[in-house]
């Protein structure tokens, strides 16, 4: 952290007496490429301006072109090493998409069971032993020495279910490498990993996920061993639910007007993800139809309302603005898509149709300062920027809001989402009741974390049932074979860990012409785009108020920190090959030989 006073002098700024700029650069606790630049008036005690900036240029977009389609999920997995199975999953679907083909019902309830456990995976360890530690009692001791008083002296309401008497003992045990709950959730963090390894064989790589299926040899056993593991993650989600609802619960009443702390206006995007292979052939003419089908319904929820739950209406409605990024328009340059499949008009600034052209530049926050571009959704007037809250909040919300989803465990209602839990070794039967809440902030993304990781157990039971009823019938199939089209453009969506996941490819003899995978951290982690809208980062983080009881020359920024991570930012998916000064290879021939020239 860095904090200069008045180091900016624009018009518009407060009187540098009462503001401090500071700076995290890095973001601590992701990967360090994300940096929060802000304004403070600690006299009104509140942040009035916020930019994000990434550090890093990724060329997925430049080196996919002229490589064989079958090798995308390969290649896009490598995006990232922490969620890249969601990258292979959603360019294994764009591909089912090109060459026509969708996988044997088992085929996909196995890649069903494998996101299942992703999601569990992920946010079992984010939650716990990454963004847990803004709410431990070293961190709460550090910034609000009073609030962890109240906490020592306040019972938790549901003690009885998750065993920590006060709200004191819960931030005890959340304290990093000496928490009670902190290691025990390093623990469960083991099981779901090898949960997804026993269906796509590797983590975070898979290596028997392909178009048309898997490679994955299904056995009763296979299922056995993978339900075994699920089972104990269940029982642990029936105190952990209960356990953060305290503690969440507990910020709002030691601390009135948390509510604002990441607040931002409800602009939630969901993609859906876990097809219903009853219902899904991967058709884009199908793609509305079977898309609300998803175990986790597609959505663009705006003020507390469902826009739409089309996909194809989602897709048409994809912007890619460059804003304040560095890159060059592509205005002017070949447009690969006119038309979709079904007649829709397709943008220039749609995904199938973006050229990204870097243009490293010096940072200027009047101008151009990140590499994450600025992804919107046009909804027929404005270019909306629509932020997932991390993945849950959007995914939860959108999937109650449509009331579709309904297969025994568990079931949107219109408001809401109930998710049951059966019996396990040591608690009954159990059932919890997610809420569509007021609003859409820091908290409030964390409490939907939760509850969809107790979303993804209650799911992952059914498609186990699933998969064992498809081999007691004999259909053991798990791949369906395909050919690769000369022509052809394609997209697939689903939810990464984060949220927001699209792929579109274009296809030109035989081998990959366009190709542009959309991952949740440049629609959370965007910039101001060309008409001045802030990003997600940016807009949650200013007017943020600032509760911490420490002085300027001793601020550690935990209101802002907490609102930052409640999006569970990852920049690897935004924006890596940043060149700098790099040197120019030519090759020419003389007399002594071919030579090559550095300049």
């Amino acid at each position: 952290m860095t904090a200069t006073k008045g180091q900016r002098t624009d018009d518009s700024a407060v009187p540098e007496s009462q503001t401090v700029d500071m700076a995290w650069d890095p973001i601590t606790r992701i990967v360090g490429s994300l940096g929060i630049y802000t304004r403070i008036d600690f006299k009104q005690k509140e942040v009035v301006e916020c930019h994000s900036t990434s550090s890093i240029f990724r060329g997925y977009s430049i080196f996919m072109k002229g490589k064989d389609p079958r090798d995308a999920h390969f290649i896009t997995s490598r995006i990232c090493g922490i969620c890249g199975d969601n990258h292979a999953t959603c360019s294994v679907y764009n591909q089912n998409m090109a060459y026509g083909v969708a996988p044997p019902h088992l085929g996909e309830w196995i890649i069903n069971l494998g996101e299942a456990a992703e999601y569990m995976f992920d946010h079992n360890i984010f939650q716990e032993n990454l963004v847990g530690v803004d709410y431990c009692e070293k961190m709460v001791r550090e910034t609000n020495p009073g609030v962890l008083e109240l906490a020592n002296r306040t019972e938790s309401p549901h003690a009885g279910d998750h065993g920590y008497k006060t709200i004191g003992d819960i931030m005890r045990s959340l304290n990093p490498l000496e928490g009670e709950f902190y290691r025990e959730a390093l623990q469960v963090s083991r099981w779901t990993r090898e949960m997804f390894c026993l269906m796509e064989g590797r983590h975070v790589h898979p290596s028997t996920l392909y178009p048309g299926g898997v490679g994955t040899v299904a056995t009763v056993q296979l299922f056995t061993d993978y339900l075994t593991r699920l089972m104990r993650y269940v029982e642990f989600m029936k105190r952990v639910v209960p356990m953060h609802d305290d503690l969440f619960d507990f910020f709002y009443e030691a601390l009135p007007g948390y509510e604002k702390v990441g607040q931002r206006r409800v602009l939630l995007g969901c993609w859906g993800s876990l097809n219903d292979p009853e219902h899904c052939d991967f058709t884009y003419r199908n793609m509305a139809s079977w898309g609300r089908k998803m175990f986790v319904t597609p959505g663009v929820v705006v003020d507390g309302k469902l826009v739409t739950n089309s996909l194809v209406d989602i897709n048409l409605g994809i912007r890619i603005l460059l804003g304040s990024s560095y890159y060059e328009d592509w205005e002017g340059r070949e447009v690969f898509v006119t038309h979709d499949e079904l007649g829709n008009p397709i943008d220039v600034r749609h995904p199938w149709n973006q050229h990204t052209i870097p243009r490293p530049q010096k940072r200027d926050f009047d101008d151009k300062y990140s590499w994450t571009m600025s992804p919107r959704w046009f909804d027929g007037a404005d270019h909306l920027a629509l932020d997932t809250g991390g993945g849950p909040i959007a995914r939860l919300w959108s999937t109650a809001l449509s009331g579709l989803v309904d297969c025994g465990y568990v079931k949107a209602t219109g408001h809401s989402v109930q998710i049951n839990l059966p019996r396990t070794a040591l608690k009954p039967e159990v059932s919890f009741e997610w809420k569509i809440p007021r609003w859409s902030n820091a908290l409030e993304r964390n409490r939907a974390r939760t509850y969809f990781q107790a979303y993804s157990a209650a799911v992952a039971l059914y498609f186990v049932e699933q998969a064992l009823a498809e081999i007691r019938a004999g259909r053991t199939k798990t791949w369906t074979p395909f050919k690769v089209p000369e022509n052809a453009f394609s997209c697939g969506f689903t939810e990464a860990v984060r949220g927001v996941l699209s792929h579109h490819m274009v296809i030109r003899d035989g081998k990959i012409a366009n190709y542009h995978p959309y991952p949740p951290t440049p629609w959370n982690g965007s910039v101001r785009d060309s008409f001045g809208t802030p990003g997600p980062y940016e807009d949650a983080v200013q007017n943020t108020p600032i509760f911490e009881e420490n002085p300027p020359d001793n601020f550690k920024g935990i209101d802002i920190m907490r609102a930052v991570r409640s999006f569970d930012p990852c920049l690897p998916c935004g924006v890596h090959m940043f060149l700098g000064n790099g040197k120019v290879l030519e090759q020419v021939h003389s007399p002594a030989g071919l030579v090559t020239l550095a300049t």
